[in-house]
Formats: structure tokens, sequence, C-alpha cells
């Protein structure tokens, strides 16, 4: 079977989806050998508490309406309809099933890889699949000897955070900026004078 394109995963809870999401799956979408960058909302991280995160259907509509203007890239909703928690390893036999001529890379930053060898089936996701690493602040390369379909990449890193977005919310504050519009008027907004 021929494989048409090459898609990249970005998985995330995006809760909510921000500025930094998107500047990465769009420098990954780009500037690199991928034909487009799907944002696999993740209902429950299996190394996330459950308890903070918008309901699911929140959180993908958001990622919709942050990118309905760029064809490159799309808003997945696959791990929607698997058993939860979510696995990697699942989505991707899922995802494979449904688009079996596309060829999947996944995309994550330098701290998740430390942790990768324990991720469930873990040997059969580093034979089976590319890995494109960008470095995250704080969290050096490690020895990618174990690693060998692991690729570092560059990519321009802002430091938001989602907990930062919540936070803002709660207090009040404005999110301007941090999030795209399309999320700013979902999440915040306009107050109206009395």
């Amino acid at each position: 079977m021929r494989v048409s394109s090459r898609i990249g995963l970005l998985f995330g809870s995006f809760n909510p989806v921000h500025t930094g999401h998107l500047i990465l799956a769009e420098h990954f979408a780009t500037r690199t050998d991928l034909a487009e960058v799907w944002l696999v909302v993740t209902p429950h991280n299996p190394f996330k508490a459950a308890a903070d995160l918008l309901p699911d259907t929140q959180r993908l509509r958001l990622v919709q309406r942050a990118i309905a203007d760029n064809p490159r890239l799309r808003a997945e909703d696959i791990e929607f309809g698997l058993p939860r928690p979510s696995y990697t390893i699942a989505t991707l036999d899922a995802l494979r099933q449904r688009h079996p001529t596309h060829d999947f890379v996944l995309l994550m930053g330098s701290d998740n890889l430390p942790g990768l060898p324990r991720w469930q089936e873990a040997a059969r996701l580093l034979s089976e699949v590319d890995i494109y690493v960008y470095p995250r602040s704080g969290s050096p390369i490690p020895d990618l000897a174990p690693f060998p379909r692991v690729q570092v990449m560059t990519a321009p890193l802002l430091d938001i955070s989602a907990t930062y977005i919540r936070e803002s919310l709660r207090q009040g504050h404005s999110i301007r900026y941090l999030v795209p519009a399309a999320v700013e008027e979902t999440l915040q907004p306009p107050r109206t004078s009395a």
C-alpha cells in the first residue's frame, strides 16, 4: 500500500488550546516534510487528573474554531470513541485503520521523551513510528541511543500554559493574545457596560 501523506500528530488535552500550541502546529505543518498536523484532543490523559478539564466537546470545539481558516491543521476527535484513559498506541492503531495510506509521525516536547519507555506498548511504539521532538525549556534532550526513530527538530516555543490561562479566567484577567480571538470570544465574552 502506497503512503499518500505524512501526518504529524500533536496530542494534548488543549485545556484550552492556546497560541503556543498553534505556533508549534503551524511550524511543523509548514517547515518539515509533513503534509498536515492533526491536533488530537485527548479526553483524558492517563498522566493528568481529569478534575480540571473543560468538557471534551468544548475543548474540541475550541480547537476547531482556532484552526478553522488553516487547511494544514485539523482537529482530531478519534480518542473520544476509544476506551479511557487514552493510550497513544491504541490511538495510532485506530488512526491507521481509518487512514491506511497515511504515515503518522508523533510530535512531542523533550520533556516527554524520558518517560516514553513507560508508555503503553512503548517498544512497539518506538519501533513503528517516527517521532519529531522539539526542545522544551528546562528539559534537555536525553541520550537518543534508545530512540532510533527520534529526530530532534527546532521549533519556536512560547512559555504559555493552559493552567495559567485557566487561572487568569478564574481571576477575571484578560486572556487576549494568549489564545486565538475565536477562543477568547468563547471563554471570555466581552463585558457589557451597565
